[in-house]
């Protein structure tokens, strides 16, 4: 019962945060477990060392991606939704919670992580304006060490042309247990790439 309610509410918490900035948070719905289980399934954790998440929501991915991680994992998740942050805040206490990812590698700077092996993503990019779609996809370069690893959902393929400009397109999975419907990209960062 605890769960139905915790789903529940975090149902109530994204479609408040959708109704309030549909641009920003991009679906009525929280990620469907299905989609969650095969982002996190997409990355390479043994690898993994530092790692943010850009977009965490209700904490739909972060959860599944909780159970990946070792005690020494840096994680830092960014969230817009000042509801949903503070909700983060109290689940994930361990985890440094921000509220935008166009700050990401001022961030880095600031807790002197360095690069980020691994970035996971559920922004809603095409949504967004062509400026900050440019500014989000310079941090996530920068952020990302050479050869990291950056995971991406979204409800298109429109967003594939420009993430192969820096990235490599190791893959395109489709989810269609979700709604809306989603592709997963997983992208590796191109070497000399800075």
């Amino acid at each position: 019962m605890g769960d139905k309610r915790l789903n529940f509410n975090e149902y109530l918490l994204f479609l408040q945060g959708f109704l309030t900035n549909p641009q920003r948070v991009g679906s009525v719905m929280p990620s469907s477990r299905f989609l969650a289980a095969k982002v996190v399934e997409s990355v390479p954790w043994d690898e993994v060392k530092a790692i943010a998440e850009l977009g965490s929501g209700t904490g739909a991915i972060t959860r599944f991606m909780k159970t990946q991680l070792t005690g020494s994992t840096k994680v830092l998740l960014f969230e817009r939704d000042k509801k949903m942050r503070e909700n983060l805040k109290t689940k994930y206490p361990d985890f440094m919670c921000n509220s935008n990812a166009c700050q990401l590698v001022k961030k880095l700077n600031q807790d002197d992580i360095g690069q980020l092996d691994c970035i996971i993503s559920g922004l809603p990019f095409f949504n967004f304006t062509s400026e900050m779609r440019g500014t989000l996809l310079n941090q996530i370069i920068q952020a990302l060490k050479p050869g990291g690893i950056f995971v991406a959902f979204q409800y298109s393929l429109q967003m594939k042309k420009k993430f192969a400009e820096d990235l490599t397109i190791e893959e395109i999975k489709f989810v269609p247990f979700n709604f809306p419907p989603a592709f997963i990209y997983v992208c590796r960062k191109k070497r000399g790439v800075v």
